[in-house]
């Protein structure tokens, strides 16, 4: 069985280094923030990913994203 991590999904928790921006919206019953900080780097929310029972391909995903779950794209702030 192949779980998220395999599947190229980082889990949206809250740790100590996180931090989240304000929620804009909502996606599959999870909250989409605005930004995402983790570790002194901020990702900045830009897309949905195309996903499908299978899971979602990483091929979508460029240099200097994260893919959370459920389906959450997020660019590296410049």
């Amino acid at each position: 069985m192949v779980n998220d991590i395999d599947r190229g999904f980082q889990e949206n928790k809250a740790v100590s280094t996180q931090k989240n921006g304000r929620a804009i919206g909502s996606h599959l019953g999870k909250p989409i923030y605005e930004s995402i900080t983790d570790q002194d780097v901020t990702y900045i929310f830009d897309r949905l990913a195309e996903c499908d029972t299978e899971g979602c391909p990483l091929d979508q995903v460029k240099r200097g994203e994260l893919l959370l779950q459920p389906g959450l794209i997020y660019r590296q702030a410049s």
